[in-house]
């Protein structure tokens, strides 16, 4: 009997601290669900939190692909569907109908308010090829997400930034301004991981800038 009092008792503990967890884990979720999404958060994702999960993005995509640019056209193709939302974010936040259709407007909006919504600071530069006029290029000395990615030497020509190029390239989508968008780590001094994000836009896009500015 004392035996089977004592089982009684820790299953009705058990119980109870269940049902503690579970109390506490819906007022988490009411407390997300209620949060403001036109606001920005205060309350900022750890880098070490973010890394490790784009660290487990690499990992899955790496176990579903047999090369190199298999993985970073994984990393872009999932890059893309995270800007996708984040253009959709972002422009809830801006309070605006208005939606960037020029190439350079286009480019602003992406190193200023995308690049502060995604890593809390802008963009180090934004720049136009000298060699070709359909080509641009974003640089980040700093990339938050590479900041604990390690590389194997031989992987070296793997740039893990074309996770970012997949989310620039849809939001350039987005904005009427297809472009093929790449990653390239060019270091420099003290800036091992720098990083260019490059953009060529469709033949259309330029055309379409041509007649733009004969028209006004």
């Amino acid at each position: 009997m004392a035996s089977q009092s004592h089982a009684q008792a820790q299953a009705q503990m058990h119980t109870q601290n269940l049902m503690k967890l579970d109390n506490k884990t819906s007022k988490r979720s009411n407390m997300l669900l209620e949060h403001n999404v036109s606001r920005p958060r205060r309350d900022r994702v750890g880098l070490g939190a973010f890394a490790f999960m784009f660290a487990e993005i690499i990992r899955y995509s790496q176990n579903r692909v047999l090369g190199i640019q298999d993985l970073e056209a994984k990393l872009s193709e999932i890059g893309q569907r995270m800007g996708v939302r984040m253009f959709e974010l972002a422009m809830w936040r801006e309070k605006t109908v208005h939606r960037e259709t020029r190439v350079l407007q286009t480019l602003v909006f992406i190193n200023t308010v995308v690049w502060r919504a995604l890593f809390d600071k802008q963009a180090d530069s934004l720049e136009r090829s000298t060699e070709s006029d359909d080509e641009y290029m974003i640089t980040d000395n700093e990339p938050a997400i590479l900041k604990y990615i390690s590389v194997p030497k031989e992987m070296s020509s793997f740039s893990p930034g074309a996770f970012i190029s997949g989310i620039v390239e849809a939001i350039a989508r987005c904005c009427q301004c297809p472009a093929r968008v790449t990653s390239h780590v060019v270091p420099a001094d003290g800036l091992p991981l720098r990083t260019v994000i490059l953009l060529k836009f469709d033949k259309e896009v330029m055309d379409r800038e041509k007649r733009l500015e004969a028209g006004k």
